[in-house]
């Protein structure tokens, strides 16, 4: 393993200016590659203390065998050039968005003499124009089938086309009126082009023209009784409206906008666009990707839209604006950047308000929604959770795999109502039935080591009770209880503490107390994703990417979830007692009824005095005193 120390650049010959910067391993292979407004600040971040850097960090700088760099001019050449690298050498440390599935497109080869419209997966082919995507997939061959009658561009393909050029016959869709059949001559390859145009036109937006056009034809032939010409226009002007239906209207027509949402966790990142074209949704894409550097949402917003758009071989097709959740870091270069792409000034903002925010709102849900699913998925498979266990148990050299964990976590404001949770997951999947609560109190609950120690001395003591229990039984003998197991009779393979070193500590103190062995504990750090094990002085660093740090941050998130929504539970309940205890004729099955018809202090305190007489038993006095005693604590 390369020594960052050999190949660290002398602090002074690297330049202050702007620029991009290259690690190479030891082979040559580009495995990162980064920019910065100033080289030396950058570049020097990576040749501090390892332990100090995150573990992505440290994973590359140790990986690589050198560093180059190339001043630019600006931030926005900086930025070209950093994608240009991204996409030439894929460097294993920089993250790929991936497409979670491939999308069909309406393409039209604008490149061929004789323009074909089809259906495409993908984005690649120079001199073709895409539109969509589309989806359900069923979406996009409904609407070739529907333009055609209105443009009757070719869309069969080389073989069908040459076939027919020898023969002098068109195919079915010429006989039928859905191809100008150039193949026999029937319109002249300008001609065919500007048709092909007319559909391009129309798919990209410009719909309203062609149907007002059709309307003034339809008209006029009305006009002049020619009432089957009028027939056919007002069919035509039908189906080009059919087009338009599928897709929702959305926003004023004049919008075009890409939408994007990113929902994300330590691991994985999971991104939505919808793109609204002449204010209607014209299709939907999305992404699943791991994370594998530890950035920001605003970094990761730059890398998405700097592969969305650096990729797009049509750059027309960048709309006039882009929505995000947050802007990205640079974003006055990356906007920069786009239009120049696109030839045409392109806005990049957060949707603030009115109907861009609700739709953004929307996109940010199917976003949250696509993470769950993935993540779902990813939970069900058996292969990969068997996979995921066999990770952890080389990892922490532990005898078997951890079939059964349970995962702990405190939760508390100010060191007030301090609750522990604990859950299990058996064979990589939640059992909800074996998940425990514990409140903290006394001396337990002066800071997080105590609180830790106090929850695992409880649990493993409860289970020592009960081993001993079944001890005292003969040989063949069945206690009264033996019908349904004993709540904490089952010990754990690995127990997995929310935190670093001193919870690590705890928790081993406390089995270590009961005489306990057999039982492995180990610490999952939030913010670095490290396994801290008992008495090591640095940590077990799985990779991003392993379905055993997949295991291990689910077990742990679903422990922290379980604390805090015990700690709300519990601190709404006392904040409601403090409030309404000296109020008359108030007893506890009424301030219970209050808080499950409200459901927080908070809704309660905003609700009229009429809403809080609704309240079965609360009467029309006992609801003004509740609202006086609300309000006089409110002030």
């Amino acid at each position: 393993m390369p020594d960052p120390a050999s190949y660290r650049p002398r602090t002074g010959e690297i330049p202050t200016d702007p620029g991009v910067y290259r690690f190479r391993d030891p082979h040559g292979r580009v495995i990162y590659v980064g920019k910065a407004k100033n080289l030396r600040q950058r570049l020097t971040s990576y040749f501090q203390d390892p332990r100090h850097l995150t573990p992505k960090t440290r994973t590359m700088v140790t990986t690589a065998g050198s560093v180059e760099w190339t001043v630019v001019a600006s931030e926005q050449e900086s930025l070209q050039l950093e994608f240009t690298w991204i996409k030439e050498f894929a460097p294993r440390f920089n993250i790929m968005f991936r497409d979670d599935k491939t999308y069909p497109y309406l393409a039209v080869t604008m490149g061929e003499t004789y323009p074909r419209a089809l259906v495409m997966r993908g984005d690649k082919r120079k001199g073709t124009k895409y539109f969509g995507p589309f989806y359900p997939a069923k979406a996009v061959r409904e609407t070739l089938d529907t333009v055609l009658r209105v443009f009757p561009v070719r869309s069969c393909s080389a073989g069908v086309f040459n076939r027919a050029q020898r023969s002098g016959r068109p195919c079915l869709l010429g006989y039928i009126g859905k191809c100008a059949a150039p193949c026999v001559g029937r319109i002249s390859p300008e001609e065919h082009r500007e048709l092909a145009q007319e559909l391009c036109d129309f798919m990209g937006g410009d719909g309203q023209r062609f149907i007002r056009e059709l309307e003034r034809r339809m008209g006029a032939a009305a006009a002049e009784m020619d009432y089957e010409a009028a027939a056919r226009h007002r069919d035509d002007i039908a189906a080009l409206r059919r087009v338009f239906e599928r897709n929702a209207v959305v926003l004023d027509e004049s919008v075009d906008a890409d939408i994007f949402g990113v929902e994300e966790d330590d691991l994985e990142a999971a991104v939505q666009v919808f793109h609204v074209r002449g204010g209607r949704i014209r299709g939907q894409r999305g992404w699943v990707m791991e994370k594998v550097e530890d950035v920001s949402l605003e970094q990761l917003l730059e890398q998405l839209l700097q592969q969305v758009y650096g990729e797009m071989d049509d750059a027309t097709r960048i709309p006039r604006e882009v929505l995000v959740p947050e802007l990205p870091e640079d974003a006055e270069a990356l906007t920069g950047w786009l239009a120049e792409r696109r030839g045409a000034k392109v806005k990049l903002k957060v949707a603030q308000r009115g109907p861009k925010k609700e739709l953004a709102g929307t996109v940010q849900e199917n976003a949250r929604q696509a993470l769950a699913l993935h993540k779902a998925r990813r939970a069900g498979d058996v292969t990969v959770r068997s996979a995921g266990l066999q990770q952890i148990q080389d990892a922490l050299g532990l005898p078997e795999p951890p079939l059964r964990m349970e995962g702990y976590d405190n939760s508390h404001v100010s060191g007030t109502n301090v609750v522990g949770s604990m859950v299990v997951f058996e064979d990589g999947l939640p059992k909800k039935s074996d998940y425990r609560r514990f409140k903290v109190t006394g001396e337990a609950a002066r800071d997080d080591t105590s609180s830790m120690y106090d929850v695992i001395s409880r649990r493993f003591q409860y289970y020592l009770e009960e081993l001993a229990g079944e001890d005292e039984l003969s040989s063949g003998e069945v206690s009264a209880e033996a019908a349904t197991p004993a709540r904490f009779s089952y010990p754990p393979s690995l127990v997995v503490v929310d935190g670093g070193p001193p919870q690590v500590a705890a928790a081993q103190q406390a089995l270590d107390d009961l005489g306990i062995t057999e039982i492995s504990v180990v610490g999952l750090a939030k913010r670095l994703e490290e396994v801290w094990v008992p008495g090591d002085e640095f940590p077990v660093i799985l990779p991003r990417d392993s379905e055993g740090l997949y295991l291990l941050q689910r077990l742990r998130d679903e422990s922290h979830r379980f604390a805090i929504t015990f700690h709300r539970e519990r601190r709404g309940k006392s904040m409601l007692t403090s409030v309404l205890d000296d109020v008359p004729g108030l007893g506890p099955a009424k301030k219970a009824a209050l808080l499950k018809h409200f459901g927080s202090v908070k809704k309660m305190k905003a609700a009229t005095l009429e809403e809080l007489g609704e309240v079965k038993g609360v009467g029309p006095r006992l609801a003004t005193a509740v609202f006086a005693a609300l309000h006089d604590d409110a002030a």
